[in-house]
């Protein structure tokens, strides 16, 4: 477990940890909801979250976690040219990678160091720093 990086970036499957009250996930939260981490997620990624929670949990429960996340310290980027044209490129050379994680690659390699998700197949991208979670 990598707890001396200073800047995470989460997927929507991280959050969906958090919020399943996942052991393994609340180090990493409990560093970056005290400050000692910053914690960033692509906005696309934020809709990820948002649109799974739904289809499991339902809108009303979407709504408020969604809500609970932008209010709760995390650096949320929205993508620019740069980002959307990385996004895009990931995503031609790698075709088993959803388009949400290939902003996730595009967005961790702009801002933070060590990415925080639940896929393995993310986690195993070469070139990346990568924390692989699994769901309980």
């Amino acid at each position: 477990m990598s707890l001396n990086v200073r800047n995470y970036l989460l997927d929507a499957g991280f959050l969906t940890l958090h919020y399943s009250g996942s052991k393994d996930a609340k180090p990493y939260f409990d560093r970056i909801l005290s400050g000692r981490a910053t914690g960033f997620l692509s906005e696309v990624n934020l809709a990820e979250f948002y649109y799974k929670t739904a289809q499991v949990r339902g809108l009303d429960t979407s709504e408020t976690w969604y809500q609970q996340v932008r209010q709760a310290g995390f650096q949320i980027i929205a993508p620019d040219e740069s980002v959307t044209r990385e996004a895009a490129i990931w995503k031609v050379h790698r075709n088993d990678l959803s388009l949400a994680d290939c902003f996730a690659l595009a967005t961790l390699k702009r801002f933070a160091d060590v990415l925080l998700t639940t896929d393995s197949v993310l986690a195993r991208v070469k070139g990346i720093r990568s924390i692989h979670v699994a769901p309980d």
